[in-house]
């Protein structure tokens, strides 16, 4: 069994990036410019959701697309408040570490 050297171990890791100053998300895109788009997702289908509705009151909309959107405006909703969640409940375990 072959051993390798201490010396030559460093040479054998990948490549480290430096840390970046904005944390990023997997795509690359800093967790802030992800926090909001989803803010604005939330804007926007809550405003295409009060659309549909209107429409379907005024008789030129249909009852199905007005469902739909309420649901998807919905869904997004409980996303953005889960989201929020963990987030409160991560900085209140980081408070919570003693220093």
């Amino acid at each position: 069994m072959a051993t390798t050297p201490i010396g030559s171990i460093g040479s054998l890791a990948p490549a480290v990036k430096p840390p970046s100053t904005a944390t990023a998300t997997a795509d690359g895109q800093p967790f802030g410019d992800a926090l909001s788009r989803l803010v604005n997702k939330v804007e926007q289908t809550g405003t295409a959701a009060n659309d549909a509705v209107s429409r379907m009151l005024d008789g030129s909309g249909d009852v199905h697309e007005a469902m739909i959107a309420l649901q998807q405006s919905d869904t997004t909703f409980q996303l953005a408040v889960q989201v929020r969640n963990k987030l409160v409940q991560a900085y209140q375990d980081i408070m919570r570490m003693p220093v």
